[in-house]
């Protein structure tokens, strides 16, 4: 497998607010540290720019959602003021490197645990409780039924899952690994967590289901998650390396 550079680890992920240019940042950095709203003239001497450069970087951040504009109160005649505050939201804007935070903690579970998968897992299984919808007492939860809520809640992830049935076996395709990069690298660990996330879900619905057994890159965008009937006692689940898939697992 190729070594993955330190170029591709911090490569900013996709930005779900408009990546600001330095000086556009700079302003918005003003905004956010002064305790009060500011005029054009006072955040143009700040960033050392032209009144109207500043002015066009505060209104396209008024437009980002990153700043608001407000008109300043006061008594005397004329029009009053454009003043710029910096949104509640303004803080999350910026890079993002969540690819980097995710191979450290991978890769740190991977070497230096005796039993990464197993820890992976138990921690899979414990979000998988947490983020299912339980249903209301005395309900029982049918397979349909749990069947849905895991694939919305892998959807929601970005797995763009499909639920397919073969004979008496149930399978949940999953067309995109949103983890993908950290999955190459670390397999074992990766796809143990999301295992574990399906298994504790159906196991927080009461679910007549179990999530026995994750085949990672069956082909290079699927993985297959195997679902069976639950009996009395819940069955150890599994991840193994496709045997269509050439690569090691590491």
């Amino acid at each position: 497998m190729d070594a993955v550079s330190l170029g591709d680890l911090t490569r900013p992920d996709p930005p779900e607010h408009p990546v600001l240019g330095q000086s556009r940042e700079r302003v918005l950095t003003v905004l956010q540290n002064s305790p009060e709203p500011l005029g054009v003239g006072d955040i143009a001497q700040q960033v050392d720019l032209h009144s109207n450069t500043a002015r066009f970087h505060l209104d396209a951040l008024v437009e980002a959602g990153l700043a608001l504009r407000i008109s300043e109160d006061r008594e005397l005649p004329g029009r009053p003021r454009a003043l710029y505050a910096a949104s509640p939201d303004s803080g999350h804007a910026g890079r993002r490197s969540y690819r980097l935070l995710a191979e450290i903690l991978t890769s740190y579970l991977a070497g230096q645990t005796k039993q990464p998968t197993r820890s992976a897992l138990a921690a899979g299984e414990a979000w998988g409780h947490f983020l299912a919808e339980r249903p209301q007492p005395f309900r029982r939860t049918t397979a349909a039924e749990a069947t849905t809520q895991l694939l919305n809640t892998l959807a929601g992830i970005g797995f763009a899952p499909e639920a397919v049935t073969r004979g008496r076996q149930r399978q949940i395709l999953l067309h995109h690994c949103p983890f993908r990069e950290a999955a190459e690298q670390h397999r074992e660990v990766v796809c143990s967590i999301h295992l574990g996330l399906m298994r504790g879900l159906l196991a927080e619905l009461d679910a007549p289901l179990d999530a026995t057994r994750l085949d990672p890159f069956v082909q290079p965008t699927l993985c297959i998650a195997q679902l069976t009937r639950r009996t009395a006692a819940r069955t150890p689940a599994t991840t193994t390396p496709s045997r269509h898939d050439p690569r090691p697992a590491t």
